[in-house]
């Protein structure tokens, strides 16, 4: 079924406000664990949903938007632009990674919220945020951090939801 284009923009909204209500909440109940270097923000397990969309795309990336709002109040503000153009550049290719799996799990996909969040944010957080020079192991240190922080979320969270979604068929519905 062709998708309309009100159904298109409902469900990027959709997808958005899902993203920012489960980051707000995060922090709300937990503060700083979905907005500091080293994080397990619950709402990037919604990136999954760009295996079977390509309406996640600029859903997650709105809704990062909107949630790195919070950071401008913490004077992040930087976090806004770096973060919402990690979440742009993993989701574009996890979509575009959708069918590269090992036996059945796409963990090619899975894999690129750590590795563009790791390398973008971790240079933001080094080059903005650590007073004094650049410094690569510092870099990597940093970037590791985040970089952990999203397997954890993608390969539990993210696995159950994407075994979930496919288990029940909502893949056909997205």
């Amino acid at each position: 079924m062709k998708k309309t284009k009100t159904q298109r923009i409902v469900q990027i909204a959709i997808i958005a406000a899902m993203y920012a209500a489960l980051t707000y909440a995060q922090n709300f109940l937990l503060p700083g664990s979905a907005s500091m270097a080293v994080q397990f923000r619950v709402s990037e397990v919604m990136n999954v949903l760009a295996l079977f969309t390509p309406y996640a795309i600029p859903g997650l990336t709105i809704g990062c938007v909107i949630s790195n709002l919070y950071g401008i109040t913490s004077g992040l503000p930087l976090d806004m632009i770096f973060g919402s153009l990690a979440t742009l550049g993993a989701t574009t290719c996890i979509y575009f990674l959708r069918n590269a799996k090992i036996k059945t799990y796409p963990l090619p996909a899975m894999l690129m919220p750590a590795i563009f969040n790791g390398i973008i944010v971790g240079w933001e957080i080094e080059y903005f945020f650590i007073e004094g020079d650049f410094h690569f192991s510092d870099f990597l240190f940093q970037g590791g951090c985040v970089a952990l922080g999203e397997l954890a979320v993608m390969l539990t969270l993210g696995t159950a939801l994407y075994y979930a979604i496919i288990k029940r068929n909502l893949d056909k519905k997205l």
